[in-house]
Order: C-alpha cells, then sequence, then structure tokens
C-alpha cells in the first residue's frame, strides 16, 4: 500500500514538472517567434469629460530625453541594482530563488501579496502592462520578460528601466527625477541623492521627500546600509553620504492644470479604486478615463469662486454639482487654488451644515403627519432634556413671529424654534435614521441640535441628499468615473447606469422640494423676508434649495429637476465668519453658477406624482386662501390632506375695493404654478 501510494507521488511529480518543463518551453518558443517587443511607452493617462473630450493628462509630465547609460550617475545604477535586483547580471530574467520563496509566503496567505520581480520583470510591466495582482497579468509579464531578455542586452534593459521607472510627482525616468528633486543631471547626482531617488519607486507616494522627509530619509539609510553591506561602497563613503545634508529644488509640485484639479484627483482615487491599483499606478499606467465632468459646468463652477471672492479674502470655498438623474458629479472644485492647497473640501472636510440640513428634518416631518400648513409657534423657547438639561436655541437676530406659523414659512424664513420643535416631535433618532436613508455615512448625534445641522458632514453628503428629493426618492451612487480603457484600447471598465431603487416616498419628496422654492417666494415673507430674498433678481427660473450657517460656515444647495450644486465658504481653521460680504459669497456663487449652467436650457418642471393635489393657500392662516387674502401661495398636499376650510381672517371688509365676485390677481408662484403640471 505504501509502495503504491509512494508510486503514484512519483508519477505525479513527474507529470507536474513534465507540465512545468513544458510551459517553460512553451514560453521560450512563443517569445522567440513573437520576436523583440518594442521599447517604447505609453505611460500617460489621459481623463475625458463626459462629451468625450480630453481635459487632463498625468504621468509622463517630467519625462526628459532618453539619457544613456554612461550620462548617469555610477552611485545611481549602483543604488537602483542594489535595492531592486543585486543578481541582475546572474540571471535571464527570473530570480529562481526570490522566487519561490514568494511563491511559499503566498501559498500560506492564498494572496498574490508578496513579489520577487527582477528589474527586468518591472521593466516589462512598466512598459507593457498594468500593475493589477492578478495570474494572468504575471503570465503575461513572464513572456515579456522572456522576450526582452532574449533580444536586449543586459545594459539596454537597464537603461530603459532607469529611463521610464516612475519616481513620483510626473516624473518617469532617472533625468526627469534628478532635475524634478535636485535640478541637476543624472550624471551629476551624488552617492546620499542618488540612493534617497532609489528608494522612491517603490512607492512614490509614501518614499518622496516632498510627501514624507522622515520615511524618504528612512529608506534612504537602508539603502546606504545595503550598499556597504554588498562591498559596493566603502565604511567611509557610507558615513559621508549618511550624513549629507540635501538640497532639494523648489517645487511647484502642485501646478494649476487647466480645469478640473480637483476633480482629476478624485477620478484617479475612483479609478484606482475600481482597478484595484493604487493612485499612482493609474496616473502611469496610460489609461484613458471617461469621466462625468461636462466642461462648461466646471468652468462655470470655478470662474464663480474666482470671480466672487475678494482676492484679498482668506477664506475658501468649495462646491459641487450632481447630474440628480444619474449620480453623475458633473463639476468639482474643493478650494481656491489647487497649487496653494491640493485638499479637497468638496469630499474630505466635514463641516456643520447649519440650516441646510433642516430639509431631511421636515422629510421625516411629513412622514409622521405633517404638512405644508402644519402650525407651531415660533417665539423664544426653553426645551426641558433628560436629567434636567435644558436647551435655548434662537432665531436669527433674536426675530421671531411670536405666532403660529406654517411649516412652508417656517421653512421659507428658516425658523430655528419651529425646527426644534419638530425634532422633538418626530424623535432625533428617527431624524438620524432618516439621513441615513438620504445616505449619510458620517457620525451624527441624535439630539436636539442636530436640526439646525450641528453635526459635521460633507458637501458631497448634503448635495447627495437634495440629489435624492430632486430624483424623486432614487437611491444614487455619485460617481466620476464612467469607463476605463487601457493602453491596448480594451475596455476594462465600463459603469453601468441602472435605475436606483425607490427609496423616499416620491410624493413626499416632491411635495418637499415644492415647499423647498419657498425660499425664493417673497409671497412668504413674515417677521422677516425669506432666506433667498436676495438672490430672486438673479435667477431667471424656479429652483428649490436652502441656505445655512453657522458662526464659521456658510452654505447654499439648491437645485432644478436636471442638476444639483451645493456651496461652502468658510474658513479652514473654523475661526468666525466676521466680513458681511464673505457672508453672501455662498448665495452670490451658486446662484451665478446656476443660472449661467441652465442659460440655454429649457424651463424644465417636476412631475407631479399622483395622489398630489395643489391649492392656493393663504401663508398667514395656513387655509385656503380667497380672494380677500394680500398674498396666495400654491402649496401642494397628499389627496386627501389638503386644506378644506377658507381663510376667515382676510374678510371683504378689509378690502373694501375688492368684491367676492373679483377674480384675484395670480401670485408670482401661481404664475409659476404651471412649470409644475
Amino acid at each position: 500500500m505504501s509502495k503504491q501510494r509512494n508510486r503514484r507521488s512519483f508519477q505525479f511529480i513527474l507529470i507536474l514538472s513534465g507540465i512545468c518543463i513544458a510551459f517553460v518551453i512553451g514560453v521560450y518558443v512563443v517569445s522567440f517567434l513573437l520576436g523583440p517587443p518594442p521599447l517604447t511607452m505609453n505611460q500617460q493617462t489621459t481623463l475625458y469629460t463626459s462629451s468625450g473630450e480630453p481635459f487632463s493628462e498625468v504621468g509622463n509630465k517630467q519625462t526628459e530625453k532618453w539619457v544613456e547609460l554612461d550620462q548617469v550617475a555610477d552611485e545611481a545604477i549602483q543604488a537602483t541594482l542594489a535595492v531592486e535586483d543585486r543578481h541582475f547580471y546572474d540571471h535571464r530574467g527570473f530570480d529562481v530563488k526570490r522566487i519561490f520563496g514568494a511563491m511559499v509566503e503566498n501559498i500560506k496567505t492564498l494572496s498574490l501579496k508578496e513579489g520577487a520581480s527582477t528589474l527586468t520583470q518591472q521593466y516589462a510591466r512598466n512598459l507593457y502592462l498594468t500593475h493589477e495582482k492578478t495570474w494572468w497579468r504575471k503570465i503575461k509579464e513572464a513572456f515579456f520578460t522572456v522576450r526582452l531578455e532574449m533580444f536586449y542586452s543586459k545594459s539596454e534593459i537597464l537603461g530603459g528601466y532607469l529611463n521610464t521607472i516612475y519616481y513620483g510627482h510626473g516624473a518617469y525616468g532617472i533625468e526627469a527625477a534628478s532635475k524634478y528633486f535636485f535640478n541637476k543631471s543624472a550624471s551629476e547626482l551624488s552617492l546620499a541623492e542618488a540612493a534617497m531617488l532609489a528608494g522612491i519607486p517603490k512607492g512614490p507616494t509614501y518614499y518622496s521627500p516632498f510627501n514624507n522627509q522622515a520615511k524618504a530619509q528612512q529608506r534612504q539609510q537602508q539603502i546606504l546600509k545595503i550598499m556597504e553591506n554588498q562591498t559596493l561602497i566603502t565604511s567611509s563613503a557610507y558615513q559621508t553620504a549618511k550624513n549629507e545634508v540635501l538640497h532639494y529644488r523648489k517645487t511647484d509640485d502642485n501646478k494649476e492644470i487647466q480645469i478640473g484639479s480637483y476633480f482629476q484627483d478624485t477620478a484617479i482615487k475612483e479609478a484606482a479604486s475600481i482597478l484595484e491599483l493604487d493612485a499612482d499606478a493609474v496616473r502611469g499606467g496610460g489609461y484613458h478615463i471617461y469621466t462625468t465632468m461636462q466642461k462648461q459646468e466646471q468652468t462655470q463652477l470655478e470662474e464663480q469662486i474666482t470671480n466672487t471672492i475678494s482676492k484679498q479674502s482668506k477664506i475658501q470655498a468649495s462646491g459641487l454639482a450632481i447630474n440628480p438623474k444619474t449620480g453623475g458629479i458633473i463639476a468639482m472644485v474643493g478650494g481656491r487654488s489647487y497649487a496653494d492647497s491640493p485638499y479637497n473640501r468638496a469630499t474630505q472636510a466635514k463641516r456643520m451644515p447649519g440650516s441646510t440640513f433642516k430639509p431631511f428634518l421636515y422629510y421625516a416631518a411629513l412622514e409622521r403627519g405633517y404638512n405644508a400648513t402644519t402650525m407651531l409657534m415660533s417665539q423664544p423657547t426653553t426645551f426641558k432634556l433628560d436629567q434636567g438639561n435644558v436647551y435655548k436655541p434662537s432665531n436669527f437676530n433674536d426675530y421671531y413671529a411670536n405666532k403660529p406659523i406654517s411649516l412652508a414659512q417656517a421653512l421659507a424664513l428658516s425658523d430655528n424654534i419651529y425646527a426644534v420643535k419638530t425634532n422633538m416631535f418626530v424623535g432625533p433618532e428617527n431624524l438620524v435614521e432618516t439621513a441615513r436613508d438620504f445616505g449619510f455615512t458620517s457620525d451624527l448625534a441624535a439630539v436636539p441640535s442636530l436640526a439646525l445641522g450641528s453635526e459635521v458632514v460633507s458637501i458631497k453628503e448634503m448635495v447627495r441628499g437634495y440629489s435624492m428629493l430632486a430624483n424623486g426618492g432614487k437611491q444614487l451612487d455619485v460617481h466620476t468615473v464612467t469607463k476605463i480603457v487601457d493602453q491596448e484600447g480594451d475596455t476594462i471598465y465600463n459603469r453601468s447606469i441602472e435605475p436606483g431603487e425607490q427609496i423616499l416616498d416620491p410624493k413626499k419628496a416632491f411635495i418637499l422640494s415644492h415647499l423647498m422654492t419657498g425660499m425664493f417666494d417673497e409671497e412668504l415673507n413674515g417677521y422677516m423676508q425669506v432666506t433667498g430674498s436676495t438672490m430672486v433678481d438673479q435667477l431667471d427660473r424656479t429652483y428649490a434649495g436652502k441656505s445655512g450657517s453657522t458662526d464659521s460656515d456658510s452654505w447654499m444647495i439648491g437645485f432644478s429637476p436636471s442638476l444639483v450644486a451645493g456651496v461652502w465658504v468658510g474658513y479652514d481653521d473654523n475661526r468666525t465668519i466676521e466680513v458681511v460680504k464673505e457672508m453672501s459669497y455662498a448665495k452670490d456663487i451658486w446662484a451665478n453658477f446656476m443660472t449661467s449652467v441652465h442659460q440655454k436650457q429649457p424651463n424644465e418642471s417636476f412631475p407631479i406624482p399622483s395622489g398630489v393635489v395643489g391649492v392656493p393657500v393663504d401663508p398667514v392662516t395656513g387655509q385656503r386662501a380667497t380672494p380677500y387674502c394680500p398674498t396666495s401661495r400654491v402649496m401642494f398636499f397628499e389627496k386627501g390632506n389638503e386644506p378644506v376650510s377658507y381663510c376667515n381672517v382676510h374678510l371683504p371688509e378689509d378690502k373694501p375695493n375688492k368684491t367676492p365676485t373679483e377674480k384675484p390677481k395670480k401670485t408670482m408662484i401661481e404664475k409659476l404654478f404651471d412649470l409644475f403640471d
């Protein structure tokens, strides 16, 4: 039995060995027949707008002319070989000992994390392949490696590697890197400088001295020690290089590109996530990335921020515009200057949204029986909380109606007392759950002040939430990338746009959207003007929206049926906004942007869902308006919940020049009511 088992094991080994030998022979035969691969590369990744127009090229920007090996300092060559492939001149493309060690580790972990790539393999990958860790990529890499070793000399391979390896910051090749970091040619590098550069390609983001001086220096010291241990340098040279102070050139690494600097970064990161690569591999991978950017909208958003904010002001701004039907980001600005700060305040920063959070509260209220005419008292109020605590919010400038007001007017005037009362009725825990339905992932405390936007969130979360109102309550995946094509012209990713799941009640989403047009309707003026009154003259059509502010934040978010845009303005250090003009920047930027991008578009209407009815309402009483009411506004209700009784406050004797038979003049909003038919 034991002999039979041993014989079977021996046979299995023979078969496996035969397969391996046949595979190796096959690789070499096919490689020979294919001939020498071209020593050219296309590592420049191009990004395209939604119309297919290229708007940015990344990678390969700093590439200098090809330099021969004798034009590269010996120290740079030795440092590269010491850290990347010490047996380069002894193997034929593969370091068998390292490969077996990596294979054992990968089998243990059931992954492809461990690598044993020789310099030739890396060169093959840089020229012809992506950096994804798959078996198919490794097989293709093997073929290219064999072909390189078969048809080119070691000097040609080493020279090609040094001319194409990526050193970060858009610098490809040792010459470009030498000039970028040290403002000198590769032939002039010192030992210390060469060791610093040799350490970067392993992780250009992590080991660049411009990104992390401590990590870069630590890796440089390790490389110098390796060189000493391999007797490539003397102990004296090691000590001298170790103590040398490096002098870097001044760099404008974050130089502005034509448009969409922040958008570009976001798209690259998204593509990297899709392809399961790091961002540097995408930048240098020669990909064609098709995005959701719309050039006109992107240009307008950038220009409005630049033109609106005083050049003397240090305040920051960000903006985001989304197509609510697809979730595609069509414009993004993460700050006033990418060159000064690449930090993306549209996606990375989290700030208190203030009253722009209220629509999510009022959606929760509509779910629990509120409607446009729900009346609550607007007056100074102290709320008693658990454990004897109290909460005393206030309205802007301490203005109050000191009488009941409707939800429609409370939203238009941004009454804080009404909002907190509503939150106490809804329940702060339920408000948090509603926010989750709108796609919020940030931590939100279930507290009364959440109604006033006291928790920090990103502008991306806010605009995404408003987009669900604009599209009738459907879930949407906010994105920038629609398609990715590799160097060989193969489409390796294509986003499928499918209708999102219906998350919100479409009737309530429509009713709330219409209520949010009230901030621009001066028929709703009360104890103070509607919050959008300063923008009314700038707008050419009906929009839904909400503004918000805290001591250190100013927001404006609003939408049409086809576009949602949000703008945030504030200081990075959270200092108080004290200059009056700065408090209006967000509204001005938003209004000018929306007007400019809608200028040549047809005037769209929000489709009215089945089961919703609109009636003229007197904003003061919340009852059906009569010809004697000085103002009226069309408000929408779920069928059966509309007000039945007519206003009994404004009577004929109050308007002697009017008779009940006179037909009242239509208000501005009633004229626009047709837009919602």
